[in-house]
């Protein structure tokens, strides 16, 4: 059997969570990490060094990078769903992959983190205003591509919206100022009806 360490409500797990449940693969989820713990021990750092959430473990191998086991799922138990089999829809797919990962995690964290996850006499306003204008930027972009096609990689869901989709759902759950977004809000919908995404990242934010 499969399994995952990690937590429900990190955004790491939800990307893997999210991928299991739409491939249907039969998993176990063991709580690790923040209100869990037992990321920082030793039996977890043999096999985690990072001592971060998700850990995938199958058989004897051991994979952690939340993108990197999205991929060898998609590869090894999505029956050629999720990964386009054409190097330039898989280079398309890593693209919004990269995109997720270096653009709009460091646009919308501050605010996440700020709103979500801190103290109100603790938050810093000046961090989080500029984390708002930040994530919108990136949307603006987003939403600009999102005119050319129905998801982020072509015409088909792949691991490239996943990441995306997340942060999206967290986007328009956080208490902040909005800007107008059609095609972002056509694709979000999109998403909100598969029952996947329902499941594990429409869950309120925590």
């Amino acid at each position: 059997m499969l399994r995952i360490l990690g937590r429900p409500n990190s955004y790491n797990t939800q990307k893997v969570l999210w991928l299991l449940d739409e491939i249907a693969t039969p998993f176990t989820l063991e709580l690790y990490g923040l209100e869990h713990g037992g990321n920082h021990t030793p039996d977890y750092h043999q096999l985690n060094p990072n001592e971060l959430v998700p850990t995938l473990i199958e058989d004897d191998f051991v994979l952690w990078e939340s993108n990197s086991i999205m991929r060898y799922l998609a590869g090894t138990h999505a029956k050629g769903r999720f990964l386009p089999a054409d190097a330039r829809g898989e280079a398309r797919t890593n693209q919004w992959l990269d995109w997720a990962l270096t653009t709009l995690t460091p646009a919308i964290t501050p605010a996440f983190w700020g709103l979500i996850r801190s103290k109100s006499e603790q938050r810093d306003m000046a961090k989080i205003k500029e984390s708002v204008a930040k994530t919108n930027d990136s949307m603006t972009m987003l939403d600009r591509y999102l005119g050319k096609s129905p998801y982020v990689a072509g015409n088909e869901i792949s691991i490239g919206d996943i990441p995306v989709g997340i942060l999206t759902y967290r986007f328009y759950e956080l208490p902040i100022e909005r800007r107008n977004f059609a095609n972002l809000e056509a694709w979000y919908k999109r998403l909100s009806g598969r029952p996947a995404y329902r499941q594990r990242i429409m869950t309120g934010l925590s």
